[in-house]
């Protein structure tokens, strides 16, 4: 999953560096740095070298078209999945329900005093 996250953010902002994407996933600079650096050797993100300063050296990170690809294909997964945890959830919820006395209606229910 975090994959999916670091492929988004980077397409929706390819001048993140390792430690906004850090910071913006909530992860830590070496996750940041591992998880990136297995990326672009699988080819889904390339890498750019940019000279803001004479002192300083950038990278842009720019998706590859077969890490749009695998985005997707991410995204379908997720979606997947996340379907399939609410259908579980809505059936739960009915078979408790049905549990309930007068099938999950509310009825009044006498309060008890605790002293």
């Amino acid at each position: 999953m975090i994959e999916y996250k670091v492929m988004r953010e980077i397409e929706q902002n390819p001048m993140h560096t390792q430690r906004t994407l850090a910071e913006t996933l909530d992860i830590s600079l070496g996750k940041a740095n591992y998880v990136l650096a297995g990326l672009v050797e699988k080819g889904v993100v390339k890498v750019k070298k940019l000279k803001n300063h004479p002192d300083k050296i950038r990278w842009q990170y720019v998706l590859t078209p077969a890490g749009v690809k695998e985005k997707l294909k991410k995204t379908r997964e997720y979606l997947r999945g996340r379907l399939k945890e609410y259908e579980d959830l809505q059936a739960e919820i009915a078979q408790l329900k049905r549990e309930l006395p007068g099938n999950g209606k509310p009825r009044n229910i006498p309060r008890v005093l605790v002293r």
